[in-house]
């Protein structure tokens, strides 16, 4: 009798490592946001600050959406063919009591390493910053410079 109202009766039937699964789920999403939104890091390489890269003859230009951030707040550096952007974004504090219902605005450091086509002239570097849009407009070197080739 035993037997058969443990196999017979569907409902009564539960998986044995149902709970096992149910905490590898929690654990996965546990571990997976911890790893995300880390305790110290904020933004992730490659995320913040969202980048547009483009170029024509004679420059590279990078627009990076910097919204709360100041410009001397950032620090900006030109290698052979890289630009990195860093900086701190700050946000002012909610009241203690606040309870959140969505959170998506983080502050803390940010870098950003954008890798460029070609050879850049570091000494040939401007930068902006209006209404929260960063633009650089980076001269190419002379040797990455398309030439005209006149046949004779």
């Amino acid at each position: 009798m035993l037997i058969r109202r443990l196999f017979d009766n569907p409902a009564s039937y539960r998986n044995p490592f149902a709970e096992l699964d149910r905490m590898r789920r929690e654990m996965d999403l546990l571990s997976g946001n911890f790893l995300r939104t880390g305790p110290r890091h904020a933004f992730s390489a490659g995320v913040f600050p969202a980048i547009n890269l483009t170029e024509d003859k004679d420059k590279y230009y990078i627009r990076a959406e910097l919204p709360g951030v100041k410009g001397d707040e950032l620090d900006i550096q030109a290698t052979g063919k890289s630009i990195t952007i860093s900086g701190e974004r700050k946000i002012t504090p909610e009241d203690e009591t606040a309870h959140y219902h969505r959170r998506e605005r983080e502050a803390g450091r940010f870098s950003r390493i954008i890798e460029l086509p070609g050879e850049i002239d570091a000494d040939k570097v401007e930068a902006g910053l209006s209404n929260g849009i960063l633009t650089i407009q980076i001269s190419k070197a002379e040797a990455a410079r398309p030439r005209q080739i006149n046949i004779k």
